[in-house]
Parts: C-alpha cells; structure tokens; sequence
C-alpha cells in the first residue's frame, strides 16, 4: 500500500501528545513528544481536514506569561487499495457522493461491527449466487459473487458514531457499489448479519442488475447481483430552465396510470414501448384529454419477476405487474427506461428527468405512488438484498422475538417512525422534488406511516414523557413524527400529498389522518384483510367484510348511480366534497381525491359489464381480488351482450364520468378508462405483463368521436367552470337542491333523482341532474324570469348529441327538439341519464 503525503495545520498543546505517524516532513524525534496515542487513534486528529492543533508552553517573562506556540503537520493518512486511494471520508451525506475529485461513500448500520465496501463492474455481476426459486437464496448453480476491488473500512478511522464511511479517488468508470456487513446473526434478537451478501445501499441512486422487464439474469436468476451507480462529477442534465408547476390542487384532473402499460402494446406505434421514452411520445394524448397531473404506479426500482410462475391458465408467466414491492427508494426502475444499463444507471436517470421535463412543458405534474409501508424483502423467508442486511432491526417493525408485523400484508412493515428511517423517508422524498423535479407524492397504505415504530418510545421520539402514553409498536399515532416531519418540511409541505388512508391490519383513516392542513386523502372504502400465506408464492389470499365507516365517494357513487336505494343523501354529500368527512376537521373539498375506479378493481368498462370478478386467469382459481364491487352488468354478465344492454352500458360509463367530472375535490381516473378499456371482469390484474393491463390504442382511437370525446369535453367543461373546484366547500348562497319539482329534494330512502343548480361567475347558473331510476322521468326545472333553460350535456342521448359543444352542426337544431319542454320549464330524462343545462338569456321574453 502506499502511504500519500497530505499536510495540515496541527497545533497542539504541549501535554497532549499526537499519534505516530510514519513518513511525516518532521520525525516525531523532532516533536518532543511524550507518551504517544497508539495508531488507532489516528482519527481524532484527522477527521476534520481544517483541524489544527497548538504545540506551545507558558513561560513567565517579567512576571507576563508568554504563549509559546510552534506549527506542527501531521498528515492524512492516504492508502492505496488496487487502482484507488483510500482515506476515512465523510459521515454526511448519506449515499455515494462526487466531491473534491473523488466519491465519498457513507451509510448507516447501527448493530454492524464489520463493513467492507464493494466495488464491482457490469461484468462482475454476471457472476452472481442464484436463487433456487422466486425467493430462497441458495449457492448450488453458481459462483460467489464477484467484486472488483473490496476496501475494508476501519471502525477507528471510517466509523463515525453509527455511520460508516469512506473517501475514494480513482477511474470509476463502469464501477457499481454495495457493502458487505458483519454482525450478529440472531433472527430471535432481531439481527441478520450475514458477512457473504452483497447489500445494496438504501441511498444508492440508480439500481442495475437484470437490464430488460421479464427476462431472468445469468444462470436463469430472478435475484442476481444488484449494485449501486457511483456518480461523477460529470452527471448532468439539462433541464431547460425547468420549473414547478405549482398548480393549486383543486385545479387539478389527475390519471392514474402504468409507464410499461402506457406503450407497451403494439398498437402504440411506439420506438421505446413500455418506457419513460415511451410515454413522453404519447404525452400529447394526455393533453388532448385535459390532463394536467399523471400520478405514476410505482416506479421505484422492483423486482417484476419476484413471484414469477407459470400461468396455466394463460399459458404464460405471472409477474409483479404493478410494483408495490421496493427495492430500493431513490432508483428508477431502471427496466422502466430504454436505456437499460447504459451508463450504470445514469442514462435511465436521465430518461426519467426528460419525462418530467417534457410532461411540464404541456402543462402536466408528476406525481409518484410510493410505497414506504414494505419492502420486497418480505419476511423472514424472504431475501436479504438491503434493509435487512444493513440493519434489520431499524428498518423493520419487529416483535420482540424478531418476528416481522405485518401491517403490509405483504410480509413486513416499514419502521417509518423510528428517527433513522423517517429521516431516510424524508431525504428520498426531497431527492425525488429537488433533483428529480416530481410534483407530489402519493402514499400506498399511508396509515403505515401513523403507527409507532419498533421499541416505541416517547422519550426518545419526543424527548420526554408522555403522560398515561401506553402506546406500543404499530400503535396508531395521534401526532406521528414522521407526518409531522414532512408535514413541516420547507420543501416537501409545498408538493402534492396524498394518502391511501388504511392498511391491511385495519387501520381507516379516510377523513381522519393527520393532516396539517395540507394532506389529500384517496376518498375510497377500507376493505379488511385477514391475511394467509401460501408457502409456494407467498402470495395473500384475502377475506374481505366491511368495517363501519362514514360515506366514502367510490362506493356511495357507484351504489347511487347504479340505482341503489338509500344513496341520494350520501351521494348529495359527495357532490358538494365530502364536508361529512372533511369540514370537521378544518379540511378542504381539496383534500378529498374522488374516484370512481383505480388500478385496483374494476376497470370504468367492467363496472358497468360484470356483477361479479373474473379473475380465472390470475392462476388462483378466481380467490383472490375483492369480492364487492358495488357494480351491475346492466342486466347481461359479460361483454357479449344485446343491443340494448351496451346501450345502457355506455350511458352508465357517461353518468359516472359527468358525476366525477361535476363533484367538488380533485377527480382522479384511471388510464384507459377514456375509450373504455376492459380486463375481461379481472378487478386483480397485479401479475400480468399482457394485454389485460396494456393501454389499447386502436381502441382509443375508435373511441375518440364517442367516449373519448365526451371524456375530454367534460374535463374541459369542469376546467372552465369556476364553480366546479372550490376552495370551500360550497353554501346555500351558490348551491340549492332540487327534486323532481325544483326546491324540494327528495332525500328518503327510495329516492333515486338528485339534482342541484350552482351559481357559476363563467358559465353562470347551471342544472345538474342524475335520474338513476330504471324509469325515465320528467323533472321541472327552475323558474328564472327574463332567461331560459338550455341543454347541454345529456347522457341519454347518443354521441355527439351527449355533449353540445360548439362544433356540433347542426346545434341549434338539437336545442330547439326540445324548445317544447323547455319552454315549460320541463326537461325529460330517460332512465339511467345525467344532464348539464345552462341559463341563458332568454330574447323573446
């Protein structure tokens, strides 16, 4: 090894005696010194580069003391390790880190007594351990892992506290990055220290490992060999004077919607289908609608292959399709990018940026599904790829035998409230605005995020008691640090934040999380899950009942508007923002994100086809995926249905989509909902990369002069109206109730017509009115002296007379069919239809 010469400043007193050390400019003959530390010490004057010591006495001159100071140097002790320099680095920050024309490396692991950084090349990851099957780790078929280099950090000179640490210079060129702990290994304690696996770190960048979606590693492995990118000094890219958007969330018209699915069919055209690329292609389709916010299944980097099996009743293979099982927090799925591994990862960063460079430039946020409440290394059958390796006892909630809660159902919980991993949550979030440019965030199974944390305590969470504070681990939290911490955040309080309020252990927070003011909830209904393991998969299996709970929009729509008696009252709250569950507590029709189908259930398409799932082709002999849809098939199951029925089917898809578009708070849809997609009545389709979740093309476009077109004239409709996105929620001076005669709803049980005019400063008064009866009905409208009634929307009618927009020829001609009964202040409505009139002046008043 070489020893490098650096020189400091060190000054010392006289009775404090340096260490040794060789090769200084001066020889510690030369100092003087007494008693000198032993090497090992070395780190107490070298871990600040700026510290100086003073070598001095104090001598009397005439009776004036007089400092006597001398200027001693003492080098950093430099080691070179294969073609890198190694010195002991910095404990802050987190992470790989380009500085002073090197990378310094620092990572926490609190109950390690051993760390070994690992430098590896693409190359090195070809030889790899395999995994015998999609999660057990065995050694048989393959060859140990291969590192390049390996640096063995000291815990005197690279630990600082519980962070280790270390500074490298050389040629990173293609290199990647994990470690190598070494501890106790006691599952019974909590502990799973294995010093043979290479970890990834929780704060690498970019993830490479398998480069394309589906396709297995070396020797047919589902789990090779990960690494982390190690940056450069050169990473750049251009952003092009790129800003946040900012939009007020209650402007907002967010869709829900898959990167690989977007592009991924063949019918997309696309050069890069089932990209980041991908999608900016089609980036032009989302405008056309009226989108301006695309909330993003998860795109941290996952293991699609993680339960990967095969499919008989497809005769393909099921994988992990929607990605709800982490990797690693601040990579992009990497397989998610045409660029595969190019640039170790740097290339795929890249390509997420350009997305969200190119989606602000038409005016659309970003906003990422993120899921802190699990990782992919499920419980103690599970693999060791990160967390667990690095210290499984923080990251995880844990019994106190070392048994992992299950608050997930998905094998273990995510410790979010313990001090290390809230702050770890809290950096990957402000990496993801700062450097990423993403607009929001919302949070799967969010409630995880309000429980307490391992070894729950007040003192150490609040710095002092709690009077009669009985909480223990995955207690429910009224003020849980890590909400208020983001909460609080200069940064992050300024994005969009948006809650799954629930879990699978039964926590339901809708309309109760804790919000401060700023958190929006996905206004939908909890369904609890009693959780079973099947030993092959470990898949869930699930049995579902209802919890009591308030109205939730999801369910209360889809009861009313399919006909459902004792909905008008609940429905009528959910039109005006859910004021039953938001208003209490100070909130906003804002913080209710209303939604009528999602990625998980029915598709807008299958709600109005299919009373029950479908779910054969997931392989589990339709036991999985839940078993109340509050859907109706409109008198036929299936697609293959008469005239009349299709009919019926379509005018219910536009009552749902009027409904959404018409609700105060923020309308989320779902992708492909706009030229009604189907997945054949599957409401689970986590596991296929087929053309079950694929956004079909050739169907939007033979949609686009039928539904697609009302889709979009409603979202522009909603966007032009000041009334329809309120900041509070609205009062009888803007909003009144009527029934079948104006000025007297009818809320009894049996009701089935709720209508209501808002007074609007654009459009000026409008009707709007949903007849959900199976008989048509003639409704009184209003009296408004010197104006009239005239249509707009009517969902009974077929396109393009559903929507009267400007360029309907002949307009004028379709309003006058119905001058007869307007004139009367009458309007007719057939069964099963919604409408929009507008006031106008009337001229021959």
């Amino acid at each position: 090894m070489d020893l490098t010469h650096r020189h400091y400043t060190c000054h010392h007193l006289r009775t404090l005696s340096p260490p040794p050390i060789t090769h200084q400019k001066r020889s510690l003959s030369s100092l003087n010194l007494k008693a000198p530390f032993p090497f090992n010490k070395l780190t107490l004057f070298t871990k600040n580069l700026s510290q100086t010591f003073v070598r001095g006495a104090i001598s009397r001159k005439g009776g004036a003391s007089v400092k006597e100071e001398e200027t001693v140097v003492i080098e950093k002790r430099v080691i070179r390790i294969g073609r890198f320099d190694v010195s002991e680095g910095h404990p802050a920050p987190f992470g790989a880190t380009s500085r002073d024309g090197g990378v310094n490396f620092s990572i926490f692991s609190g109950n390690s007594v051993a760390a070994t950084l690992c430098l590896m090349t693409l190359d090195d990851l070809e030889e790899v351990w395999v995994y015998a099957d999609s999660m057990m780790l065995v050694s048989g078929s393959g060859p140990t892992n291969k590192v390049t280099e390996e640096i063995p950090l000291d815990p005197e000179s690279n630990k600082t506290g519980d962070i280790w640490h270390v500074f490298l210079k050389g040629d990173f060129t293609d290199m990647l990055y994990g470690y190598k702990f070494d501890g106790k290994y006691s599952p019974e304690e909590g502990q799973h220290y294995d010093s043979s696996k290479i970890l990834l770190d929780p704060y690498a960048k970019a993830v490479i490992s398998r480069e394309e979606f589906g396709v297995a590693g070396p020797n047919d492995s589902r789990w090779p060999q990960m690494g982390g990118m190690i940056p450069t000094s050169e990473d750049k890219f251009d952003w092009e004077g790129d800003l946040p958007l900012k939009y007020p969330q209650r402007d907002l018209i967010i869709y829900e919607m898959h990167v690989r699915g977007f592009t991924r069919h063949e019918s997309s055209k696309s050069k890069y289908p089932g990209t980041y690329q991908g999608l900016v292609e089609k980036l032009d389709h989302l405008k056309e609608l009226g989108i301006n916010c695309i909330e993003l299944m998860p795109c941290h980097e996952f293991n699609e292959l993680e339960q990967f099996s095969y499919n008989s009743v497809l005769g393909d293979y099921k994988v992990n399709f929607w990605g709800y099982s982490t990797i690693n927090y601040f990579s992009p799925m990497v397989r998610y990018s045409s660029a595969g591994n190019r640039g170790c990862g740097r290339d795929a960063n890249n390509e997420f940026k350009l997305l969200v460079k190119e989606a602000h430039k038409r005016g659309i946020e970003v906003i990422m599904d993120v899921v802190f409440n699990h990782t992919a290394e499920g419980n103690e059958k599970g693999p060791v790829l990160s967390f667990r390796g690095v210290d499984n006892s923080v990251y995880y909630m844990l019994a106190p035998k070392g048994e992992f809660y299950n608050y997930s159902g998905c094998g273990n919980t995510f410790n979010c409230n313990h001090p290390i991993v809230r702050q770890f949550i809290i950096d990957c979030l402000r990496y993801w605005v700062m450097e990423m440019h993403v607009d929001g965030f919302r949070f799967d199974l969010a409630s995880i995020m309000t429980r307490g944390s391992s070894l729950w305590d007040a003192v150490n969470v609040y710095g002092k008691p709690i009077e009669g504070d009985l909480l223990t681990t995955g207690m429910p939290l009224s003020s849980p640090p890590l909400i208020d911490m983001i909460s609080n955040d200069p940064i992050l309080r300024g994005v969009k934040l948006i809650a799954e309020a629930w879990d699978a252990g039964g926590l339901y927070q809708v309309g109760a999380f804790p919000h401060w003011g700023i958190w929006s909830e996905w206004n939908g209904k909890f369904l609890a899950m009693v959780l079973t393991y099947v030993s092959d998969s470990y898949r869930i299996k699930l049995s579902l009942a209802y919890p009591p709970h308030p109205s939730t929009y999801r369910d209360t729509v889809r009861q009313f508007i399919k006909g459902t008696d004792g909905f008008s009252g609940a429905f009528a709250e959910c039109l005006c923002g859910s004021p039953n569950l938001y208003q209490e507590g100070g909130r906003k029709p804002w913080n209710s994100i209303n939604f009528v189908c999602a990625h998980d259930g029915f598709t807008l398409a299958d709600l109005v086809t299919y009373n029950e799932k479908h779910n054969t082709a997931n392989g589990e002999d339709n036991n999985d995926g839940e078993n109340h849809n509050s859907s109706w098939n409109c008198g036929e199951e299936g697609e293959f249905a008469s005239l009349s029925v299709k009919t019926l089917r379509k005018r219910q898809m536009r009552n749902f989509f009027l409904c959404l578009m018409v609700s105060q708070g923020v309308p989320m849809m779902f992708m492909g909902d706009e030229y009604g997609h189907t997945k054949g009545g599957n409401n689970n389709t986590y596991c296929h990369d087929n053309y079950i979740n694929y956004f079909r093309w050739d169907k939007k476009e033979e949609s686009t002069t039928d539904f697609f077109r009302f889709c979009s004239h409603m979202i522009k409709f909603r966007q032009e109206c000041e009334s329809l996105g309120l900041n509070n929620f609205p009062t009888a001076k803007r909003l009144q109730w009527h029934g079948h005669a104006p000025g007297k709803p009818d809320w009894s049980e049996t009701s089935r017509y709720v209508a209501f005019t808002l007074i609007d400063s654009v459009k000026g008064e409008i009707y709007i009115g949903f007849n959900t009866s199976h008989l048509p009905v003639t409704v009184a409208l209003p009296e408004r002296p010197g104006y009239k009634w005239e249509p707009f929307v009517d969902t009974g009618k077929p396109t393009p007379y559903d929507f009267l927009s400007t360029e309907v020829e002949p307009r004028e001609s379709a309003i006058k069919q119905y001058s007869h009964f307007l004139d009367a202040n009458l309007y007719p409505m057939l069964s099963y239809s919604s409408i929009i009139l507008l006031l106008k002046p009337d001229n021959f008043a």
